[in-house]
Formats: structure tokens, C-alpha cells, sequence
């Protein structure tokens, strides 16, 4: 039932993702066709399902403060289709079409009797195992998500290595007693702070470093209450001012994108997918666009927000914070978490705001840069990639434009921003040898696809969904080596 259901979608619907019309044959294998058509020839021949026509937003506007939801057609066969991504680990509960709504209150009880479990997709051991019960949960918490199949690992945001290696070891627990030291100060040593940082901040101290480390608190330790309490005053004077005017005709375009791209927000996670979180983000979003009109709002910032959230999120909660019903806060203590996550993302967007103006000259340029550092530390790749003509704008667009937050689980980003605080210029710098490194990491598979398709669809969707604490470091030391090597030396860029 549920297979026939899957492709009777695809049938009604004249978009499929990554399928070819009966009439179009395309020829990507070919390296010696011209430079102009083979990307072209690619877009033109594969259609996106993930378009968004007019007509289906026009009520987006008319609903501001409700998360907007897919045609209850459209999302009943999504969810057929992901529960059948499940493949073997469903096999193993036994179930007919006719007691899905039994199974669902099923759900429910379990949920009741087990709240330590509420919401888990997955367990990240070895052999990923996944139930029916847990995946009609959060498939319940996902009424506003595009199609789109389930990972067979949920991006946990715990640290974690892809070993199963605790986090917490001996040497952890020391490194968290000098920070500590270090914080506790009456005037807390900025730079002694960001040398501890690089390799790493503990959960336990990371909110009060990232707040310090961003700029947004004061190193003295007798002002910080103070300029907390300011700003978020100051922040909520800005809601109270503007956020009315969302429906406003001047507004209503940026209203209206931020209220499409926030359920596209990490799909996979439930806590981005509750109303309340997804209200925060359109508030957050919305008033940092409107004060900076230069940029205003670009797709791609809505990205940004998340591992700020996460990280002031995780001082209120011990348990999985992915997971976490963010409405059980008292209210006051949801308004910090959210004055906190606006201020700390104005501050990282400050530095790197010509990726967001118009035409992104900022990001055109770390792209070019990109491209020549590559031809310096891997000539290989280099010429693989001119060989089957890919450009480096159609995959590393993204990688500046979203910091590598679409290519890693969330828990590697907040990681990575770890060492991206504690650099001088890390996010607008030091993140050009991050994606360096990164290219590079994948030398093997990248060499060994010989056709265009095969290397975009690689580099779009690199397998990093096991990534942990480890391979993170390890890619941060490369890419430290690379700028030790190649940023105080220009020519080296140079052929």
C-alpha cells in the first residue's frame, strides 16, 4: 500500500527531483563539450519538486505568527515516502495500513510512559536501528516540512566522535577547571580565553565564552549583568517598534521568505520544527533585516541562527536538547535565550555582512579564493574538476554562504565555531582553509568520479553524517596548516 501510494505521488506530480524528461538525453560524460553547456544542459534537464509555486504561499502572509504546513495531500504522501526510506528496521514491527491511527496513539503512551525517549529518531551506535513508534513521532512533528527522506542518523547536536568516544575525559575535565579559572576573574583575559578555545570549549562554560569571545559581553565580570539586562531590553524595543510592520508592503516580500526558508531549517531536528522556535527565528530573522537594509534578509541566514539557539538553549537543559520542548521554559528565561541568539548573530553577520549585499561580492571573492588556493595544494582536483567542467561556484557557493552548515551535523558546526570565535577574523578568514581542508578531505571519492552529475551530487551531499569532535579537529588542523602555509605568503596563490 504504502509503495503504491509513493508512486502514485510521483505521478501526479510533474516535478521529480534528479529525473530526466522522456525527451532530453543528456551528456555529462563528455569532457570535451563545450565550456557554456554542460552545467546548463545539466539544470535544464532535471526538474526540482522542491520549487514553491506562488499560489501555494499567498496565505503565509494572512497567518504571520503560525509555522506554515504542506497540503495535507502532499504531506500524506511524504510521509509514506519516508516511511519507507526506513527500509529493513521497519520490516521488523509488524504493521497493516488500517492501524495507523492506532499505532499513533500507541505513540502517545509510549511517549507517556518513557519520556526519556521522547521524540529520538535514532541511537548513534555502530548499527543505526530505527522503530516504527519513534519515527511516526517525530514524522508527527514535521507537518511543515518539504519531501524529503529520512537520514538513517538524525544530526544529534550531544558532543560526540564518530569512535563513540565520551566526550568527558580526564584531560576535558582539566581543560574545563582552567576555564572556569579563567571565567571567573574579575577581568577575564580575553586572549588567554580564545587560546584555550581554539581546541574546543566544554559544554558546561560555552554559553558565557561564546556570549564573551563574540563581543557581546564585557570582559569585566561586574558589568556583564548590566549589559545583559540593556540589551535585551534593547532587542525587545525593536520588536515592539517593528515586527508589526511584517505585513506592511514594504516588508511583506522579507516576511514572507524568512517565513518560507525557517521549516527548512535543519528538517531533520524536532526542536526547529516547534512553533514556538520557528517564532523565534521569524522575530530574530526579521528585525536583524529590517536594521540592516543594506543586506537585508538573504537566504542562508536563517542558518546562522541555529547554533547560537542551541548553544544558550543547552545552559537551561540537561537532557537531549534536539529533542526538547522549548514551551516548558518560563517565559522570561525563552526571552534571554532569544535576545542573546539575535545580538551574538548580529555580531558574527558584522564581520561578514558583503556576503549578503547585493550580488554577494563578499562570498564571489572567497569563492575565486578558494579555486586558487586549490590549484596551489592539490593540483589533482584542480584540473579533475576542469576536466569535467565543474566550477567552483556551483558547490562552494553554499559552503561560504551557509559556513559549511549544510555539508555538517549541527553538534560539528558548534564545534567549528568554537575555533571560528577564538580566531581573530574566523568566520570572514580562517573559514577559506577550513573549506580548503574540506575539499581536500575527500581527495579519494572526488578522483573517482569520472562525469559531471556524479561530481556535483558528491560534493552537495558529502557523507559526514557520523562526523564528531575528532574529525572536526582533525580538519581544523589541517586547515591551520594550509593558513600557516599560505596567508602571510600572497604569491604563493599565484601560478
Amino acid at each position: 500500500m504504502a509503495t503504491e501510494n509513493r508512486i502514485n505521488f510521483w505521478r501526479r506530480n510533474a516535478k521529480v527531483p534528479g529525473r530526466y524528461p522522456k525527451d532530453t538525453k543528456p551528456k555529462f560524460n563528455n569532457p570535451k563539450s563545450k565550456k557554456a553547456s554542460s552545467f546548463h544542459e545539466f539544470a535544464r534537464s532535471t526538474n526540482d519538486a522542491w520549487d514553491i509555486d506562488e499560489e501555494e504561499d499567498e496565505d503565509f502572509l494572512g497567518t504571520p505568527a503560525q509555522t506554515s504546513s504542506l497540503s495535507s495531500g502532499l504531506h500524506s504522501s511524504s510521509t509514506q515516502n519516508q516511511q519507507n526510506q526506513v527500509g529493513d528496521a521497519e520490516t521488523r514491527v509488524s504493521h497493516s495500513p488500517g492501524t495507523e491511527d492506532q499505532d499513533l496513539q500507541d505513540v502517545g503512551e509510549e511517549d507517556a510512559e518513557c519520556e526519556h525517549v521522547n521524540g529520538k529518531v535514532v541511537k548513534s551506535s555502530g548499527d543505526v536501528h530505527l522503530n516504527t513508534s519513534s519515527v511516526r513521532s517525530t514524522l508527527q512533528k514535521q507537518q511543515s516540512l518539504p519531501v524529503r527522506p529520512i537520514i538513517p542518523l538524525v544530526a544529534r547536536m550531544s558532543d560526540q566522535n564518530a569512535s563513540g568516544a565520551p566526550p568527558m575525559t580526564v584531560r576535558e575535565k582539566s581543560r574545563l577547571d582552567k576555564f572556569k579559572q579563567l571565567l571567573a576573574s574579575p577581568n577575564t583575559d580575553l586572549e588567554e580565553l580564545r587560546k584555550h578555545s581554539w581546541s574546543g570549549i566544554p559544554r558546561e562554560v560555552r554559553p558565557i565564552t561564546w556570549r564573551l569571545l563574540s563581543g557581546y559581553l564585557p570582559a569585566n565580570k561586574e558589568r556583564r549583568e548590566l549589559v545583559l539586562k540593556r540589551k535585551r531590553e534593547e532587542y525587545f524595543g525593536f520588536i515592539e517598534q517593528y515586527y508589526h510592520s511584517r505585513t506592511d508592503e514594504h516588508y511583506k516580500d522579507t516576511y514572507r521568505q524568512i517565513h518560507i526558508d525557517i521549516p527548512r531549517t535543519n528538517p531533520l531536528i524536532p526542536l526547529f520544527q516547534q512553533p514556538v522556535v520557528q517564532e523565534v527565528f521569524e522575530r530574530i530573522l526579521f528585525i536583524w533585516a529590517i536594521r540592516h537594509p543594506a543586506s537585508g534578509y538573504v537566504q542562508g541566514i536563517n542558518d546562522l541562527v541555529t547554533p547560537f539557539f542551541v548553544v544558550f538553549l543547552s545552559e537551561f537543559v540537561t537532557e537531549d536538547v534536539e529533542n526538547f520542548e522549548v514551551a516548558a521554559l518560563p517565559l522570561d528565561t525563552q526571552r534571554n535565550i532569544e535576545a542573546d541568539s539575535f545580538w551574538c548573530m548580529s555580531k558574527l553577520l558584522d564581520g561578514i555582512q558583503d556576503n549578503y549585499t547585493f550580488a554577494q561580492p563578499g562570498i564571489q571573492n572567497k569563492v575565486k579564493a578558494l579555486e586558487k588556493l586549490v590549484s596551489r595544494i592539490d593540483e589533482d582536483i584542480h584540473n579533475h574538476f576542469q576536466r569535467y567542467e565543474v566550477e567552483y561556484l556551483q558547490f562552494a557557493f553554499r559552503w561560504m554562504n551557509n559556513l559549511l552548515m549544510r555539508e555538517l551535523p549541527l553538534r560539528c558546526t558548534i564545534r567549528l565555531w568554537d575555533t571560528y570565535q577564538a580566531e581573530a577574523e574566523g568566520f570572514s578568514h580562517f573559514h577559506l582553509y577550513v573549506c580548503s581542508a574540506f575539499l581536500i578531505e575527500w581527495r579519494k571519492e572526488i578522483l573517482s568520479m569520472v562525469d559531471f552529475q556524479g561530481l556535483l551530487m558528491l560534493l552537495q551531499n558529502l557523507p559526514t553524517i557520523h562526523w564528531g569532535n575528532e574529525e572536526v579537529g582533525l580538519l581544523l588542523a589541517e586547515a591551520y596548516r594550509l593558513k600557516y602555509m599560505f596567508a602571510d605568503a600572497p604569491s604563493h596563490y599565484k601560478r
